[in-house]
């Protein structure tokens, strides 16, 4: 006589969660920051080639953008709703939120230190300049002039901010300056925004195909330009991410194409949910872009590097071989080799 026990019942992810306890988990979204901060420790190897190091500083810089983009405004989005539920590893939405905020701070802080202290100091030595303003020479500024005025200016749209007119949409990723100007016949004072153009090169080449002027500065140097009679005062550059986070409840969704069309036109409207400022930020004007943003100030993050640093892509793409590691070719086994007008069978 055979006897059948029966299969013991699966468990579910909640069963093996509550047997384990929260101290077994780690959390998603600081396990996501742990691989930037792995991706620093290769930007910062002097081991690796120079142009490959700069590579790796922009696929961070990509990742933190991605994950503001959906998993901070995820974060954003359940507070909001005022969800209270606990992560596997046991902290709220608002203690993550917390938690990701100290990590960022010294992710960005270590970015500054190896891009600025680092990188920028070694691309010099071998050759690879990327220059401030105040570098240049009166002859190289006076060439960068002529140019702001052949192709820059035509294609800037400054936009004041008035009674008349609000805050305008700014558009996510993209670079701004924010411009306080004054009227010194009406003694007016009032600020403009203007967006640095994603439609030129960012990197300005000058006096060479390796010497290089970031256009934002380019456009901060000729402001006046911008606007002419009116007395300049303090400018800040800016950059905001949006939600990108797409929620299509596929179950619930009559015509998921149309749910998909709506969906993808909220997001491009989403609201802000990082703020970036470069250098020593201007405290009136962050404050006009905390308020004008609807942001919290744990939501603004100050940068001594470039804003933007996915844009470096530009320099791994020089023609510098010496500067990357060396390229590999895949050789086939030689029982895979294709004969002379044949094929091979792989079976």
């Amino acid at each position: 006589m055979t006897t059948t026990t029966e299969p013991e019942p699966r468990r579910n992810f909640e069963d093996v969660k509550a047997e384990l306890g929260p101290r077994r988990f780690s959390n998603r979204e600081l396990s996501r920051l742990a691989f930037g901060d792995r991706l620093l420790d290769l930007a910062e190897d002097s081991n690796v080639p120079l142009l490959d190091r700069v590579k790796f500083t922009a696929i961070y810089a990509d990742l933190l953008d991605e994950f503001f983009q959906v998993r901070v405004a995820n974060l954003e989005d359940q507070i909001h709703a005022e969800v209270s539920t606990r992560s596997p590893d046991g902290l709220r939405p608002k203690e993550q939120q917390r938690a990701i905020r100290e990590v960022v701070e010294r992710l960005v802080a270590r970015q500054d230190r190896i891009v600025c202290d680092e990188l920028v100091p070694a691309l010099a030595r071998e050759g690879i300049e990327l220059l401030g303003w105040s570098a240049l020479t009166s002859d190289e500024r006076a060439s960068l002039a002529e140019r702001f005025e052949r192709e820059i200016f035509p294609v800037l749209t400054p936009l004041s901010v008035d009674v008349g007119h609000p805050f305008p949409y700014i558009s996510d990723r993209s670079l701004n300056l924010l411009v306080s100007v004054h009227d010194p016949v009406t003694n007016e004072t009032r600020i403009a925004r203007v967006k640095v153009p994603d439609v030129l090169d960012r990197f300005v080449s000058i006096g060479g195909p390796e010497r290089f002027v970031l256009l934002e500065d380019v456009l901060a140097a000729h402001l006046d330009v911008l606007f002419p009679g009116m007395v300049v005062g303090e400018h800040q550059l800016f950059r905001i991410t949006r939600n990108a986070d797409l929620v299509v409840e596929e179950d619930e969704a009559d015509d998921l194409l149309v749910a998909l069309e709506a969906e993808l036109r909220r997001r491009r409207f989403g609201h802000a949910v990082r703020l970036e400022l470069s250098g020593d930020a201007a405290p009136a004007l962050k404050a006009i872009l905390i308020r004008e943003l609807d942001l919290r100030p744990d939501q603004v993050y100050t940068s001594r590097a470039p804003l933007g640093l996915p844009a470096m892509w530009r320099l791994v793409g020089l023609e510098r071989p010496d500067l990357h590691i060396d390229s590999w070719s895949s050789t086939p086994p030689a029982q895979m080799a294709t004969p002379e007008g044949g094929n091979v069978d792989l079976f």
